[in-house]
């Protein structure tokens, strides 16, 4: 997300927010999550699907018409396992491998970024140590793993219910995750209107998914 225009996005996000649950509140009750909204489940239970799609399609257009690059990592944990004798936990290698990636989109930018990300309490400290050693050594554990100079000071962490932001990438990784991992397009209505939705954001913005191994 550029910051020139950080102000902006919050006030479209908070209007989207505001029109469907009818509160500008962030809480965990006006918390964008795709399954949920997908399925009707949590906050989603009592709302029509019709006004779910709506939703999906709100956001899917604040993506595409404010130009967000999209960076994904999708591990194949199955096959990491079986790859290597000791293979490194996928949390740890999702965190590299995404960190590479930014550092990659801001290289060709030439801008640098602030990293932010979902609070998972087991896994802070060890991502921030990481973070920290990565800087230190010059570069990323991996064979060829780049340098970070590109991200400035430490990864921060919050709940995503305090951030409207993470919940668009809550969104988007749902998307991505039920989507990319489909052997056939999916059946339903409202699953290929939302399938629909994915394809267009792949379509329209500048967005790439490394796969690993």
């Amino acid at each position: 997300m550029p910051d020139d225009n950080a102000l902006d996005l919050e006030a479209a996000l908070t209007k989207i927010q505001l029109d469907f649950f009818n509160s500008a509140a962030l809480r965990t009750d006006t918390e964008f999550h795709g399954k949920e909204m997908l399925h009707g489940k949590g906050n989603f239970k009592q709302r029509k699907l019709s006004g779910r799609i709506q939703l999906f399609e709100a956001l899917t257009k604040f993506v595409i018409d404010n130009e967000l690059p999209i960076r994904l990592v999708c591990i194949d944990v199955k096959a990491h396992r079986q790859k290597y004798n000791w293979p490194m936990p996928e949390y740890r290698l999702g965190l590299m491998l995404i960190l590479e990636r930014f550092c990659d989109y801001l290289e060709q930018k030439k801008d640098i970024g602030a990293v932010f990300g979902d609070y998972e309490k087991d896994e802070i400290s060890r991502a921030i140590l990481d973070f920290a050693e990565f800087k230190v050594t010059g570069k990323t554990l991996m064979y060829y793993g780049r340098p970070l100079d590109k991200l400035i000071d430490t990864v921060y962490f919050t709940h995503s219910h305090h951030s409207r932001f993470l919940q668009v990438a809550d969104v988007l990784v749902y998307m991505a995750g039920r989507y990319e991992n489909m052997s056939a397009r999916p059946g339903k209505w409202h699953d290929r209107q939302v399938f629909a939705m994915w394809e267009k954001i792949k379509a329209n913005t500048d967005f790439r998914m490394q796969s690993w191994p």
